[in-house]
């Protein structure tokens, strides 16, 4: 029979594995790949950027320290250049539901780095564990990377935050006449305007972006140099602060060291705090969303006082019908992101003594939260809010027909008296305005302060601008 020459053996300590003959990784990450062919999905690309970012510091380090052949440091530092910009990246293959800890991934970077590396030399020097993972840990390693790769695209989501809010600032500001029906427990309630609704969509977002600031600072403490228990087992006396130093400048971060590397390796509460942060954020918007749906409804059975850009059709067997898909989208990709967030709680709260073994999953789905939060509120800003137009005739007829406006009434007349009116009304089927003013002029009204009648015009002058009941204050 002849020879397979699409595999070429390795070996690692439990043995001899067939790895492709092209591939850059080793026998590890091949079992990896036989034992966790689970979801088919790979890891993210700000976790490849992060970790390689880890392996091109602790080459430099660790030849600054006079603890790995400069030539060795080099060829580590070329390699992880190149899959910085982009190269190599398909060699990234571990299975995000894998061994706990991230043992797997973190050997697939060390396998690549270093059969790269070797390449680039042109002999067999440098070893996965020896010197691509010197004075490294996967315990310190990973923990490491998910902070990092979390702060990497912190602008990139915040950004996205930030135009949201502006887009629903500048329709507060274009709303800020249009008077509508305000509501509560989805009943009639006294005036807002359309920009006040707004307004406080957008001052909402604003604070929810700066949650995930105030979360996200804890996660530039970081507790590389730890290696396996947090001891530093292996590691230079220098390493740890080197190591902080040399992340600072090549990703343009502000990290900070430990005072404690035992905490930030057994510790993954900084980073459910970020992720919490993101939840409260998708809560925010997906209230956000449903607003944006209720106010759109119909256009002809429904509230309508808000029309969304029409993007698509909305149904394959009614003609017309357009629907509001970006805030439809938008809900789900916030349910997901949630989903996402109680796997980062539970897997938070999942390690023991010195180790959460849990790492893989809370990374991908930290990650994939940021990415689909990133995406999702970018396209709701650029194709929903930024186009939607206030219906100021639809607005001011459901005002029209709103017989809790009476409350304008109530320093005049009282609240029983208004309650009284609001009954009638309804049952009537009159408008407020009308009825108020009839009934002043039968003298059937009195004032509350001195039990005098109330005379139609002072009914006609509390109800003459409604605009000023969204201001506070009485109308006198």
């Amino acid at each position: 029979m002849a020879e397979d020459d699409s595999y070429r053996i390795e070996r690692d300590s439990l043995g001899e594995v067939r790895v492709p003959k092209q591939a850059l990784y080793g026998a590890q990450t091949q079992r990896a790949v036989e034992n966790f062919h689970i979801s088919g999905l790979k890891p993210w690309p700000v976790f490849i950027t992060s970790v390689v970012l880890i392996k091109k510091s602790a080459a430099i380090v660790n030849a600054d320290l006079g603890l790995l052949p400069t030539d060795y440091a080099e060829a580590i530092e070329q390699a992880a250049d190149e899959i910085l910009n982009g190269m190599w990246l398909d060699q990234f293959v571990v299975d995000p539901f894998q061994a706990g800890a991230g043992t797997s991934h973190n050997m697939n970077a060390n396998e690549v780095l270093a059969n790269r590396a070797n390449q680039i030399l042109g002999k067999e020097c440098i070893h996965p564990n020896d010197h691509v993972n010197m004075a490294q840990s996967t315990n310190d390693v990973i923990p490491t990377t998910i902070r990092i790769g979390c702060l990497l695209r912190l602008n990139e989501l915040t950004d996205a935050l930030e135009n949201l809010y502006t887009a629903l600032r500048q329709k507060a500001d274009e709303f800020n006449t249009v008077l509508k029906s305000g509501r509560t427990h989805l009943q009639d309630a006294v005036p807002v305007t359309l920009g006040q609704e707004f307004g406080a969509y957008a001052d909402a977002i604003l604070k929810d972006t700066d949650r995930i600031r105030r979360s996200a600072d804890t996660l530039s403490e970081l507790g590389i140099g730890g290696t396996a228990v947090g001891s530093g087992l292996n590691a230079h006396p220098d390493y740890h602060r080197k190591m902080i130093a040399i992340l600072g400048e090549l990703t343009g971060i502000k990290f900070r060291t430990s005072e404690n590397l035992f905490e930030r390796m057994q510790s993954m509460a900084d980073m459910a705090d970020f992720s919490s942060a993101m939840r409260t954020t998708a809560l925010s918007l997906i209230r956000i969303a449903n607003d944006f749906r209720l106010l759109s409804s119909g256009p002809g059975t429904g509230l309508d006082e808000l029309h969304l850009p029409a993007l698509q059709p909305g149904s394959s067997i009614m003609p017309g019908k357009v629907n509001p898909v970006m805030a439809e989208m938008l809900d789900m990709a916030m349910f997901h992101v949630i989903g996402c967030d109680t796997t980062v709680g539970l897997a938070s709260q999942a390690g023991q003594l010195e180790l959460n073994v849990m790492m893989p999953v809370i990374a991908h789905n930290l990650f994939e939260m940021m990415q689909i939060m990133i995406g999702s509120i970018n396209a709701f800003s650029e194709k929903c809010v930024k186009g939607s137009q206030a219906n100021s005739e639809k607005a001011a007829h459901w005002l029209d027909q709103n017989a809790i406006i009476v409350t304008v009434l109530n320093p005049l007349i009282g609240y029983a008296a208004g309650a009284a009116l609001v009954k009638e009304a309804v049952e009537k089927k009159v408008p407020i305005r009308r009825l108020a003013h009839e009934k002043a002029g039968a003298g059937l009204l009195k004032r509350l302060d001195n039990g005098q009648p109330v005379s139609p015009a002072e009914i006609d002058h509390a109800f003459s601008d409604l605009l000023r009941m969204t201001q506070g204050g009485f109308v006198r």
